[in-house]
């Protein structure tokens, strides 16, 4: 009986520890609230938006349960899961950390204690810039 508590004990470690390291990415922790700045868009179809132009402000706030939460003019619009792997970016063709949420994969080009800078995983490349 002892030996099976134990088992136990130890799978419940592993699978903790596991979930919470699956969330860190090179540079830090996605696991906060993130406020958009702007999007950029790609070649095929350059442009900028913001806040201001678009009307509207975004929050996301990813949590360590493997959820995203999306704020739309503080008002939550969407819950879904999240998930973080490597992998080979479409448009430079090098590894990054790729996030999928809401059906899109994401590049993750840059994330410190205050940036968060993703990039659709396509030949365009749309980055979203968000801060915290």
């Amino acid at each position: 009986m002892k030996k099976y508590l134990f088992f136990f004990i130890a799978i419940c470690l592993f699978t903790t520890s596991y979930s919470l390291d699956s969330k860190k990415v090179a540079g830090g922790s996605i696991i906060n609230t993130w406020t958009w700045e702007k999007s950029v868009g790609g070649n095929a179809n350059p442009y900028i938006s913001t806040p201001k132009t678009i009307g509207f402000t975004k929050k996301i706030v990813f949590t360590s349960e493997g959820r995203i939460i999306t704020y739309k003019n503080d008002v939550e619009i969407r819950n879904n899961t999240y998930q973080i792997e490597k992998g080979i970016a479409h448009f430079d063709k090098t590894e990054h950390d790729l996030i999928t949420f809401e059906g899109k994969t994401y590049a993750i080009e840059k994330l410190d204690n205050q940036n968060l800078t993703i990039i659709t995983n396509n030949e365009d490349g749309v980055r979203t810039i968000f801060k915290r």
